[in-house]
């Protein structure tokens, strides 16, 4: 059975899909944009800044599905640019320790909103 993870530590939904789905011991996190959801605007600043909030929304979903960053078997970031890369990178390291997720990076011509960022996650309980 698919069991849906919901928080208001990371930005609702906007559309049709869940912030996770936990299924047979793992959990799916959407990719998350650099949403404040206390707010619902984006973080100020650049490609660091708005890496920094989209792993802290996914690591607050991951946290209501019981498990953490350490969990994270795959990642996949979502980059506007990527001349970014390194920038993202630099604070993607500071989440993730090793043995580190399996990992693709892609540059995208639009992310929603016009983000620079968006990462998902899948997490092994």
């Amino acid at each position: 059975m698919n069991k849906q993870i919901s928080t208001d530590k990371a930005p609702a939904a906007i559309g049709p899909y869940s912030q996770a789905i936990e299924a047979g011991g793992m959990v799916f996190a959407s990719g998350q944009l650099p949403i404040n959801p206390a707010t619902g605007a984006f973080v100020e600043g650049g490609v660091k800044e708005q890496t920094r909030q989209s792993l802290t929304n996914a690591q607050n979903i991951l946290r209501e599905a019981g498990v953490d960053l350490s969990h994270v078997v795959k990642t996949t970031v979502f980059l506007s640019d990527m001349a970014n890369f390194g920038a993202m990178n630099e604070v993607y390291a500071e989440f993730f320790t090793q043995p580190f997720p399996a990992r693709s990076a892609v540059a995208v011509k639009t992310l929603p909103k016009d983000a620079l960022v968006e990462v998902e996650c899948i997490a092994v309980k």
